[in-house]
């Protein structure tokens, strides 16, 4: 086996044994958050990552802000602000004034055009990644992988690609902060993960260039997850790419989930995760619609966030809702 993309760290920019899973202080939970404009897709991400119980006690330590020297536009300073907002806040609801004032640093978004929940995720992670990274030049690509972010969202799948002419097996890896799965014909989550582990041929287009055969060549590829993350970000892909119809069936998810069976090492001991937000979507199409979330307070109680409102519900409300984003700790 030939692996490639596992070196180790030559610096590590946050220690892992720093961050603590569990809530450090339980209470009520914060405030909601006003709609201004179209921005229902930021707002629901703002909660989900608001009760996210790693993220939020490193923000309420302001670990971050106490060092930044950063000028002008920083995530970590903004969501630090942001999280305390939230949860200190006596009022029912906030604006977000500052995410919406500095978007266009985000990624591509504006506050009155609708925007994908799973886009703003993305570019808000990696915005935040970039501004723990502020500061720390010359680093090794792995090294730049143990930001806190990295050590929260941050996992790695490994692709094993089988050479059918010589039988010779490549390992190449490759870290994630989510994982997107495609959702058609799948009834539940589980049958969605199987469907991402199960071995498929690269053959047509896919052709692999196999390095000991020296040609092109047809060959099968299974991808794994090789280092489960601390918190895991599952994408229910609904968008149909062919119609640019939105794929609404059921998809089942568990409140508790067991990530060992889709592990390159699928024996070992069982990696148990327990759901702590669901962002749901409404609307035929992926590019109207609106969304709002479902999320576990530090209490232990769910509620469902629409925007300004926050509501108490019952665990069985949030398994059976049209799920687009799952969130699940370890």
């Amino acid at each position: 086996v030939t692996g490639k993309g596992m070196t180790p760290p030559q610096k590590t920019l946050y220690p892992p044994e720093k961050i603590c899973m569990d809530w450090r202080q339980k209470r009520r939970p914060g405030a909601g958050l006003y709609n201004l404009g179209s921005t229902c897709y930021l707002n629901v991400i703002l909660q989900c990552l608001t009760y996210t119980p790693p993220l939020a006690n490193y923000l309420l330590s302001r670990q971050h802000s106490r060092f930044c020297s950063q000028q002008g536009f920083c995530m970590m300073c903004i969501m630090e602000d942001h999280v305390r907002k939230v949860l200190y806040s006596s009022a029912t609801a906030i604006r977000p004034r500052a995410v919406i004032r500095d978007l266009k640093f985000i990624g591509e978004f504006k506050p009155d055009i609708p925007g994908d929940a799973y886009e703003f995720l993305r570019c808000t992670l990696n915005a935040m990644h970039r501004a723990c990274l502020n500061g720390s030049s010359d680093l090794d690509v792995s090294s730049e992988e143990t930001t806190v972010i990295h050590e929260i969202f941050g996992g790695f799948l490994r692709s094993r690609v089988t050479c059918l002419s010589c039988k010779t097996v490549f390992d190449f890896f490759k870290v994630f902060l989510d994982v997107l799965l495609k959702i058609k014909g799948a009834s539940s989550l589980t049958t969605a993960l199987e469907d991402f582990v199960k071995p498929k041929d690269m053959d047509g287009k896919k052709f692999f260039k196999c390095s000991k055969c020296k040609r092109k060549v047809a060959a099968s590829k299974v991808v794994t997850v090789h280092h489960a993350p601390r918190v895991l970000t599952v994408c229910l892909g609904r968008a149909d790419h062919r119609s640019s119809r939105k794929l609404s069936q059921v998809v089942e998810y568990p409140e508790y989930l067991d990530l060992r069976p889709y592990m390159s090492d699928p024996a070992g001991e069982p990696i148990l995760y327990s759901l702590y937000a669901v962002v749901v979507h409404t609307g035929h199409t992926c590019l109207g619609g609106h969304f709002f979330c479902y999320t576990k307070a530090s209490n232990g109680q769910w509620y469902k966030m629409n925007d300004v409102s926050v509501d108490s519900c019952a665990i069985h409300t949030v398994l059976g809702q049209q799920a687009y984003l799952l969130f699940y700790a370890r």
